[in-house]
């Protein structure tokens, strides 16, 4: 360890001796009785020292003021540098910041908040096909750049330009007969639709909340697909997924996967039994009673008259 090195971390003692100057500096930029006791003193450098005090105020817990002090070469005057605010090993600091496009969670809109979705979204694709531009409804312009944007927020904010087709910033009907109605008759005039990452990525979430590997389905006495109150869905989802219109169902207007089910199934009252097995068959019901001796009227007791006659005796 070089000499340097040593001196640096051994405080300057006209440095480390100027507490009443530290202390008058940072209650000078504090508010009155904020300025709190000496915690400690640190040497930043040759005849660099920091002297901290505790912080009283009520909204910074842990925080101290730091006010550092300097002495010139072979000076015995010692010059203030800086005060600050400086947050200690046990201060309360605020969480770290996050983007709100990484905050935001589902069910966080309200009514009147916007959600603008990025112009390369991998949910969504072009769903008007047959030119390169947009349709005549896209609130895309046909170059997407950053001053459009813009300029379509700036827009937005001035207020709705209501023209004579009642919705504000439209285009009026196409002509019968022409491609753009044509395209909305298919439902293709929509400026982008969900891509095959959008469907798969809503597929996956719905079937995570309402599928087969529920708890609720795992009970329930039949899968959805032939319930009466499932609404089929439209499109390529319709082979998987479809609305519930059950109000006492725990997924009533929800998504719900073919194979998810509840105790409000249609025909759960009406659903058949599985089948027992049946009882054994037996010839009779009652016990027989087995005498130990056989009576006297059975024909296999021999008597002692019988006895005699048979061996020729009067």
């Amino acid at each position: 360890m070089s000499a340097a090195t040593t001196r640096s971390r051994t405080p300057d003692r006209l440095c480390a001796e100027a507490v009443d100057l530290a202390r008058s500096a940072a209650e000078e930029a504090a508010a009155p009785g904020v300025v709190g006791e000496h915690v400690s003193v640190v040497a930043d450098g040759d005849r660099v020292v920091t002297h901290f005090f505790e912080c009283k105020e009520p909204g910074y817990r842990g925080w101290r003021w730091a006010v550092t002090v300097a002495r010139a070469s072979r000076a015995k005057v010692v010059t203030l540098d800086e005060t600050v605010l400086l947050p200690g090993p046990d201060a309360l600091l605020a969480p770290e910041w996050v983007p709100w496009s990484e905050r935001l969670r589902p069910g966080d809109m309200g009514p009147g908040d916007l959600l603008p979705t990025e112009a390369e979204d991998l949910r969504l694709e072009p769903g008007y096909s047959g030119t390169d531009v947009p349709p005549p409804n896209s609130v895309l312009p046909d170059v997407v750049t950053p001053q459009n944007l813009a300029d379509l927020v700036e827009a937005e904010d001035a207020g709705p330009d209501l023209e004579p087709t009642g919705r504000a910033g439209t285009s009026p009907a196409p002509e019968r007969g022409s491609i753009a109605s044509v395209a909305e008759e298919l439902g293709m005039r929509r400026a982008r639709v969900l891509s095959r990452y959008g469907l798969h990525a809503a597929a996956d979430r719905w079937d995570e909340a309402f599928g087969a590997k529920t708890p609720m389905a795992q009970a329930a006495p039949a899968p959805c697909v032939t319930c009466g109150f499932l609404l089929p869905l439209a499109g390529s989802l319709r082979q998987a997924f479809g609305v519930c219109a059950n109000e006492f169902s725990p997924a009533d207007g929800r998504v719900v996967s073919l194979a998810y089910g509840c105790g409000g199934h249609s025909e759960a009252a009406v659903m058949p039994k599985p089948p027992r097995r049946a009882a054994p068959v037996l010839d009779s019901m009652a016990t027989d009673a087995f005498p130990l001796r056989p009576s006297a009227d059975s024909g296999s007791v021999i008597t002692a008259e019988d006895e005699s006659e048979d061996l020729g005796h009067s």
